[in-house]
């Protein structure tokens, strides 16, 4: 029987050895095929990466474009109007891209934006030469500033009222004068972008000074000075009595003075527009001196950030002024009648026997180039549209 059983065993060898065969053929082929799908995966894997990464470059230059159509003074150059050429820059490193933008004024305030970001992969691994496009459309999507209740009172400060001596303010209960101001109050940069938008396509005046009587005809405005305008600043070298008139805004970005020297009298008629001094210089300088050879024909805004000496020599008309120091101190010594109101962030000084009156009905009806109601823009992304691109589809 033992004999029996030992026959049976011996000729089972070998059994577990073919086993062992088959699954290792299994094992190979099944490795094999993992092996290839692995390394596929490991080379499509920068592909993907890289797509995503190009895509995000790309998204990245729109929101650089919408942040300068939000912020023209900042942006420089940007297109306003049909036909005008659209603003082409470059962003050489976003995520490793490098990425081309175009602004193209469409209508109506409306942009189109194209972003595209290229890869250069130089031959490596993924041999991955392309490019994304976006494109997006940005509009006007809501408007903001609403800053009228600085004019509904005859002197506005969010600080003090220093009055020096005795004063003449004619005004309605409603419209009496207020410390500490706790309403809207306009920001410098704010009302920066509002006024560029006037005077954005102006060619730039080189001068520092101004003379009247080289303007008495056509007058000045949309007009833009990059820099002081304190060397005698606007004087009138003509006859006494000359006229200056604003036909737009009036931009300036530094220390201002208007009529402050010995030369001959002038009237400013600010005609319905603005005048906008962007310095914030405070102290013995100001931002803006307005001196005693001028006189004031309403009505007009005239507006610094800084400190305001404010000192004509009369008002000829009782159409209204706003004067503005955003964050500065506003000091009122004219020499005549005021008719308006005034208004200082940090301090509004009256200088003895100072002569102002409110309007009879307010600033209504005036067309006052300021921000009262909503005016001021708030741009988004209206749409947007990837394409994938290659090399050779974006020209490099």
């Amino acid at each position: 029987m033992k004999a029996i059983v030992r026959r049976l065993i011996k000729e089972e060898g070998g059994q577990a050895l073919l086993l062992a065969v088959i699954l290792l053929l299994v094992a190979g082929l099944a490795v094999a095929s993992l092996l290839s799908f692995m390394g596929t995966g490991l080379r499509l894997n920068p592909v993907y990466e890289g797509r995503v990464a190009e895509l995000y470059a790309a998204d990245a230059g729109v929101e650089d474009a919408v942040w300068k159509i939000q912020h023209p003074l900042q942006a420089g150059y940007l297109p306003c109007s049909v036909g005008n050429p659209p603003r082409e820059y470059n962003i050489t490193d976003i995520n490793g891209r490098f990425v081309k933008v175009t602004i193209e004024y469409v209508s109506a305030g409306v942009y189109n934006v194209t972003s595209i970001a290229v890869t250069f992969d130089g031959g490596n691994t993924a041999a991955i030469d392309s490019a994304t496009e976006v494109n997006a459309y940005v509009t006007p999507t809501n408007l903001y500033g609403n800053y009228s209740g600085l004019l509904d009172h005859i002197v506005t400060t969010q600080g003090i009222i220093d009055e020096q001596g005795k004063q003449y303010l004619n005004y309605t209960t409603e419209n009496a004068p207020v410390e500490g101001y706790i309403g809207a109050w306009p920001t410098a940069a704010e009302l920066a972008e509002f006024y560029w938008q006037d005077v954005r396509n102006a060619v730039p005046y080189s001068s520092s000074t101004l003379d009247v009587k080289d303007h008495t005809a056509t007058g000045i405005g949309p007009f833009y000075r990059n820099g002081t305008f304190n060397d005698k600043g606007i004087i009138n070298t003509g006859s006494d009595g000359l006229t200056l008139t604003l036909n737009g805004t009036v931009y300036i970005t530094g220390d201002t003075e208007i009529g402050t020297t010995s030369n001959n009298e002038f009237v400013l008629d600010l005609n319905s527009n603005t005048i906008f001094v962007s310095s914030n210089t405070s102290g013995s300088q100001k931002a803006l001196s307005i001196g005693t050879k001028v006189s004031i024909k309403g009505p007009g805004c005239i507006i610094a950030v800084g400190d305001i000496y404010f000192e004509p020599k009369s008002q000829v008309t009782t159409d209204p002024v706003f004067v503005l120091s955003v964050a500065g101190q506003t000091l009122l010594q004219p020499r005549g009648d005021i008719y308006g109101a005034i208004a200082g962030s940090v301090e509004v000084q009256l200088q003895p026997n100072t002569h102002l009156v409110y309007p009879t009905g307010g600033f209504g009806g005036y067309g006052l180039n300021f921000l009262v109601g909503t005016q001021k823009l708030i741009y988004s992304i209206a749409s947007w549209q990837v394409t994938p691109l290659s090399r050779n589809d974006f020209g490099e």
